[in-house]
């Protein structure tokens, strides 16, 4: 069994929703002593579609703001999942285990609000059901 991570990095373009959910989710979900961060290589601000749907389970990301990498100590980071789906994932020089999630941007999701909550909450979703698994058997104390 590989040992648990203790630094885990999400990484988007924007920093504004894919990485912001799942940041938000597995903050929730990781085991003590496992730190978890976000941040993009264009970091713009936090979508409120990514509060609202968190919102909806009980997970508060209200004061989160976008970052840029460069504000990730690299040598706390020990995984880094990146979430890009059609555009190109920002690097992470750190030395880390890399997973590579490729989802759709939410964000890119035109029409109206509900669509958008639509989108956002697939996300969600399916963030919630990697994470789930990805910390399962994980300890918790």
């Amino acid at each position: 069994m590989e040992a648990r991570p203790r630094g885990i990095l999400f990484l988007c373009v924007a920093n504004s929703a894919r990485s912001q959910v799942a940041e938000g989710i597995a903050r929730s979900l990781a085991p003590a002593g496992v730190t978890v961060w976000s941040a993009g290589s264009h970091p713009t601000r936090v979508r409120p579609e990514a509060i609202e749907v968190l919102r909806e389970i009980g997970i508060d990301i209200s004061a989160h703001r976008s970052k840029p990498v460069s504000e990730i100590p690299p040598d706390e980071v020990d995984t880094v999942i990146t979430l890009c789906g059609e555009e190109e994932c920002p690097v992470f020089l750190g030395k880390a285990q890399r997973l590579h999630w490729g989802l759709p941007d939410p964000a890119a999701v035109t029409g109206d609000g509900a669509a958008r909550l639509d989108a956002f909450r697939r996300t969600r979703d399916d963030l919630r059901r990697r994470l789930a698994e990805f910390f399962a058997g994980q300890p918790r104390g």
